[in-house]
């Protein structure tokens, strides 16, 4: 069988390393030896020559990387898919390997100009002939990949590529004869992955660690039981002889420069034809459209960028500029995944972003599947946002109620004809309700960003001390911003709610956030049993943590302070107590009970005591915390990791967020939500709190608390 195997080949008389179009290229132009990149072909040929026909196709002076003949193109039967070369580079080839097919009785199929895809180099027949597995990231776009399953009338498997290193198919994956598959894992994203392990038995899978993967072992020529290659491990000899294969190792470190071994300087040119095998192609294709100011908003960017990372390929079919500043932009993108699977995910995320269907999918209502279990939602339920949503039923959008982040859309009222959509947490989704699944009739409403709002939204994200520039000045800044926002909506008769943690006491700013309730700019406050515990310790004892405040040292004994303030609360009963029986006379808690300002304390499995007041019941807990957000205006959270990111979760767009922590991961968390409302200040909250109230004192504006 090996003996009828035909190979094309391309002698290396011109290859050089001329220029740099893939991470192996870098540092190594013009470092190729000549003579040793043929005396390295020469025994490659040999070796094939020995098991196989081999055919040459004429190299072209101007075209160094014509060697690699594996991306002339993709042969099956007498047909060939001609390569169009993702770079400029490489695209003069092209006409002498169509000459080449065309002398040789091949039909040759063309690909539109602009879609690239590499040839065999991207495209892999399993040996037992049952599919074709194709790769796309980095040279073959995924919209090829239709062509080829109609063209050569056999199955395509799409596999994403995400490490650069290993730019085709062909240097991270080498289906062997059996069934057998030699891959490195780490080249693919986890779709990928789950569909190779889908379509190869683990007994068959031979997964190459990255020592082998480097010295492209994967980029091997497979005849029969034969594998040929740069080089490989002992470990990796062991393995394919286990699997009954013979490996051959011919040195090809002159074309490692380039990026290509023994695979990539090779095309089979027999390949078999199976025919009970048929075209499938797994690959969806929508449209979306956009509107906004998506090019000052960094929208369409965001949303190219998640489509690729997300597994899938775009082609702008139309962007519209606006021509004003205050004008905005539009632009029609046809989106492509490489199964409906991803292209589901895809959706929702673009969805997240304001896309919409401008097809008929625009026109249709929103999938309801009724809720069979109590608390339990259907397959494929949509996840909501924080952005406010509009489901499409009974044939008209319907907005959204309690919008929240991570909630189902429940369904209800549909019997009367009037039908009202609900944001539920999982655990509240009732019999008699039906969900929203799937994609299709659901909209998001994002608020428009001018260049002008994105300029100001920029300057208030910054992080303390962290450039060559005056940051004391810029916190300064975004503290007045805030200070004046604050006084606003305490003049309105708006809401503030503050989310804090502990560290507002141990940096010293629990006075300024009791004289934040006390002046009326806080009207609820959320926190975790510790925040009350070390604020009560502080006014009860001078300590917080042991520590005494004022003089910054530990207190012999102090460490049972925090536990001595709890045994204290709960002997009055609870905070309100204490401050009634005079036990508790100042600090943030003590304000809280004289000016009226609910307060919610979450519990933790780390909590001593705890308080009366904390709720240890964590959905009781979150139910009163969502409680106390509705009809925020904004909120302030000051370093209270968890909690600042649940209550984020909780709260839909439109309402203003400030977060203040010394770790820079947690304001980046919170950011992350894409809110256009959000603040991050990277700093202590004790100073944050000191400037806030500093700059609240500047201000002129009168305000009585109302009678």
């Amino acid at each position: 069988m090996t003996a009828q195997l035909r190979i094309l080949m391309c002698s290396p008389d011109h290859y050089d390393v001329d220029y740099v179009i893939n991470p192996w290229m870098e540092g190594n132009v013009h470092k190729s030896s000549r003579d040793r990149a043929v005396e390295q072909w020469q025994k490659l040929y040999k070796v094939l020559k020995a098991r196989a026909i081999v055919d040459l196709v004429e190299p072209a002076k101007g075209w160094p990387d014509m060697v690699f003949t594996a991306n002339a193109g993709l042969v099956l039967g007498d047909k060939a898919v001609l390569s169009r070369f993702y770079h400029k580079e490489r695209q003069g080839e092209e006409p002498y390997f169509k000459a080449w097919f065309e002398q040789n009785g091949f039909t040759v199929y063309e690909l539109p100009k602009d879609l690239p895809f590499e040839g065999a180099g991207d495209a892999l027949f399993d040996r037992e002939g049952r599919w074709l597995w194709a790769g796309y990231g980095f040279r073959s776009e995924l919209d090829s990949h239709p062509y080829l399953a109609q063209w050569l009338d056999i199955e395509v498997l799409s596999l994403h590529l995400v490490d650069e290193r290993f730019y085709h198919l062909d240097t991270c994956f080498c289906p062997l004869e059996g069934g057998y598959l030699l891959y490195y894992p780490g080249a693919f994203d986890a779709y990928s992955n789950q569909l190779i392990e889908r379509r190869v038995p683990a007994a068959k899978r031979i997964a190459i660690e990255e020592a082998d993967a480097v010295n492209f072992a994967c980029n091997s020529v497979n005849l029969g039981q034969v594998v040929v290659m740069n080089k490989a491990s002992n470990s990796l000899k062991s393995a394919l002889a286990r699997a009954g294969f013979e490996v051959v190792e011919t040195p090809l470190t002159e074309f490692l420069k380039a990026g290509g071994a023994a695979k990539c300087l090779t095309l089979r040119v027999n390949e078999p034809v199976m025919e009970d095998r048929h075209a499938v192609a797994g690959v969806e294709t929508r449209v979306i459209q956009m509107q906004g100011h998506l090019l000052d908003s960094g929208l369409i960017n965001r949303a190219l960028d998640l489509i690729v990372e997300g597994g899938g390929s775009f082609q702008v079919l139309d962007f519209r500029l606006g021509e004003q500043r205050q004008s905005t932009s539009a632009a029609r993108i046809k989106v492509s995944a490489p199964s409906h699977e991803v292209m589901e995910e895809l959706m929702a995320q673009l969805i997240d972003l304001g896309a919409v269907a401008p097809d008929d999918r625009s026109e249709r209502d929103a999938q309801l599947e009724p809720v069979e279990l109590p608390g339990v939602a259907p397959d494929d339920f949509y996840v909501t946002t924080i952005y406010p949503t509009e489901v499409r039923i009974q044939g008209r959008w319907v907005r959204l109620q309690n919008q929240r982040m991570d909630g189902a859309i429940a369904i209800s009222g549909l019997n009367e004809g009037q039908p009202v959509a609900r944001c539920k947490l999982l655990r509240d989704l009732e019999l008699g309700e039906y969900v929203v699944t799937g994609i299709d009739g659901i909209r998001t409403v994002r608020k428009a960003e001018a260049r002008g709002d994105r300029t100001a939204r920029e300057s208030q994200e910054f992080t303390f001390m962290g450039s060559g520039v005056s940051s004391e000045r810029r916190v300064e800044l975004v503290v007045e911003q805030i200070a004046w926002e604050l006084r606003q909506v305490r003049e309105r008769r708006g809401k503030t709610v503050v989310v804090a943690g502990p560290v507002v006491i141990h940096t010293g700013g629990g006075e300024h956030l009791s004289r934040l309730i006390r002046e009326g700019y806080v009207h609820a406050l959320l926190g975790g049993n510790a925040i009350a515990v070390h604020d009560m310790e502080q006014a009860l004892m001078g300590t917080s943590l042991g520590v005494d405040m004022k003089q910054g040292i530990a207190v012999r004994g102090g460490h049972r302070h925090h536990l001595k303030t709890i045994n204290t609360i709960r002997r009055c009963g609870n905070i309100a107590k204490a401050v009634e029986q005079g036990v508790l006379t100042n600090g943030i808690m003590y304000e809280c009970v004289k000016q009226d300002v609910p307060f919610v304390l979450a519990g933790s499995i780390r909590d001593d005591g705890p308080l009366p007041d904390t709720v240890t019941d964590m959905v009781e807990a979150q139910q009163a915390y969502a409680k106390l957000l509705e009809g925020a205006d904004t909120i302030i959270m000051l370093s209270s990791m968890l909690h600042s990111i649940g209550v984020g979760n909780m709260t839909p767009a439109g309402v203003k967020l400030v977060c203040v922590d010394i770790n820079p991961a947690v304001v980046t968390k919170l950011a992350d939500r894409g809110s256009l409302e959000s603040v991050g200040v990277v700093t202590d909250v004790g100073l944050f709190l000191s400037l806030l109230m500093r700059q609240l004192d500047k201000l002129e504006s009168p305000y009585e608390l109302a009678v």
